[in-house]
């Protein structure tokens, strides 16, 4: 819960990516919050457990009220790729920016061609390039091989999601100035 706040200050990509995380381990344990105690919540120092088993019940809670307790993301976490795509339109039709353009449309090929893989085509260009960081870091998990080709798409995505997380914390303090 404290990472969570943290990441979110610090970089919304890793906040994302880590959300998601809790998302599929929540479902891993059926979202069962005496599961979630048992495995997760027990780590935790006694002062604490109170307030993280509060943070993990109300995740459950919301997942099950959002219907996506077996697959999907939280509306907070559709939030966060709403509010980046928002940044991401602003910044791409801005000429202040040439180097986000650039990392973009270096970074363009390889999401069509995961959007041409992907079964649904109106997902946002955003949602397909944290899906892809966070595949690369499942495969990392299981110590699978990634491929040199794969490897430079994410690296190529990756340094353009960075970009575009370095500019949503700009925004937010108030130190990105984007004309209309």
């Amino acid at each position: 819960m404290k990472l969570a706040q943290q990441l979110r200050e610090r970089n919304i990509a890793e906040y994302l990516i880590y959300m998601w995380q809790i998302e599929d381990l929540l479902r891993a344990n059926n979202c069962d919050i005496e599961r979630v105690d048992s495995l997760l919540i027990n780590r935790y120092p006694d002062s604490d457990k109170t307030e993280v088993r509060e943070w993990y019940r109300n995740l459950i809670n919301m997942m099950r009220e959002e219907g996506v307790v077996d697959h999907g993301h939280l509306q907070i976490n559709k939030n966060v790729i709403i509010q980046l795509t928002d940044l991401h339109n602003h910044l791409i039709a801005s000429s202040k920016y040439p180097f986000y353009n650039a990392a973009y449309f270096k970074a363009l090929p390889y999401i069509v061609e995961l959007r041409n893989k992907n079964d649904n085509k109106e997902e946002p260009e955003l949602e397909t390039c944290f899906e892809a960081l966070y595949g690369i870091f499942l495969l990392r998990l299981q110590k699978k091989t990634i491929s040199d080709d794969t490897q430079k798409a994410i690296d190529t995505i990756s340094s353009f999601l960075s970009m575009l997380a370095n500019y949503y914390d700009k925004e937010k303090k108030g130190e990105l100035k984007i004309e209309e």
